[in-house]
């Protein structure tokens, strides 16, 4: 069989990146063009300047994925954009760029949706890597457990109702005062705390959920803060980073192990940028372990936002010919 070439661009929120993808398991480049230095001194990702910037990079950023991956644009066997779920003006500079190209070029337009991408950075980690397998999905807009069936196909067991686990760390950082985003810095701080310091709420949900709401303990911590603050208590920023972490880490976990208990999954792969926390990477592997179960999880590079993943998921669609037409639109909200 001939090989898949695929040119993948994401610019989902503040990264513009664009990969060149061989059979959905080989990165033959894998351009990143972040934008957090802008975002950090409003806390956050500022929708306009984000789609802004997009506009003035995706150029260069494709030429630089090209070069890195000594092809040219007539050698692609498909375009592949991520579609959603994002910020929608950020999406559009993404599926328009998407678009003119395929339209060009005369080449299939492949729609990936940005979670499936997500899953799918795992598959060029792990070229042996096949479903069935269970996925816990954390990052900073999203939280989900699934139970992947085969490549593309899944079943959501559950999702977060409120806050995504990536949302809670950047507003709880901002709270204490570390920089954005706030995933590395409490993850950091928390090597030094003590994850007892403070019984921090544990949110299951009803009985054989595996949803998810962190709005409890972010709030939890806020009140926390102000009442230490109004009585003149000395607070340890350290101790707080850490058993916030600690009580996020219990809820993931039980969920993640049960689900792959029920479902008799013997692999669990993490993906998303929270993915990258170390504590979740350790505690996950040391529970896991217990069961007999396998845990993946991607390189940091492939961890959050990048346009290779995007290509290894679209790979899987090339070859059940799941194209888009040149009416494709974004869809910020879109759905696994």
């Amino acid at each position: 069989m001939n090989d898949i070439i695929i040119l993948a661009i994401e610019s989902s929120c503040d990264e513009t990146s664009v990969a060149v993808i061989k059979n959905g398991r080989e990165i033959l480049s894998n351009i990143i063009y972040s934008q957090i230095g802008i975002h950090k001194k409003f806390g956050g990702v500022v929708p306009e300047i984000a789609s802004r910037r997009h506009i003035d990079k995706i150029d260069l950023i494709v030429e630089q994925s090209l070069e890195q991956s000594k092809l040219k644009l007539e050698d692609m066997d498909a375009i592949a954009v991520t579609y959603g779920p994002g910020l929608v003006g950020a999406l559009l500079v993404g599926v328009s760029y998407s678009k003119a190209l395929a339209y060009g070029l005369q080449k299939p337009l492949i729609p990936v949706n940005h979670i499936d991408g997500h899953i799918a950075a795992n598959y060029l980690a792990f070229s042996d890597l096949k479903p069935p397998y269970i996925a816990l999905i954390v990052s900073g807009g999203h939280t989900h457990i699934v139970d992947v069936t085969d490549y593309g196909k899944y079943i959501v067991l559950g999702r977060t109702r409120d806050d995504a686990v990536g949302e809670a760390y950047d507003k709880v950082a901002r709270t204490l005062g570390f920089g954005y985003p706030g995933g590395p810095f409490i993850d950091e701080a928390a090597k030094l705390g003590n994850p007892n310091a403070i019984n921090f709420p544990r949110s299951y949900l009803e009985e054989g959920s595996y949803d998810f709401s962190f709005s409890g303990i972010k709030s939890a911590v806020l009140n926390y803060l102000n009442s230490a603050k109004m009585k003149g208590i000395e607070i340890n920023k350290n101790d707080v980073a850490a058993s916030f972490q600690e009580a996020i880490m219990d809820v993931l976990i039980n969920k993640i192990i049960k689900a792959s208990l029920e479902f008799n999954h013997d692999k669990i792969i993490i993906a998303g940028g929270v993915a990258a926390n170390s504590r979740l990477r350790e505690r996950l592997k040391e529970e896991a372990k217990k069961h007999h179960l396998e845990v993946l999880y991607p390189p940091l590079s492939l961890c959050t936002d990048n346009a290779a993943m995007i290509g290894s998921a679209a790979y899987y669609q090339f070859k059940n010919e799941k194209f888009a037409n040149l009416e494709l639109n974004a869809v910020p909200n879109l759905k696994l």
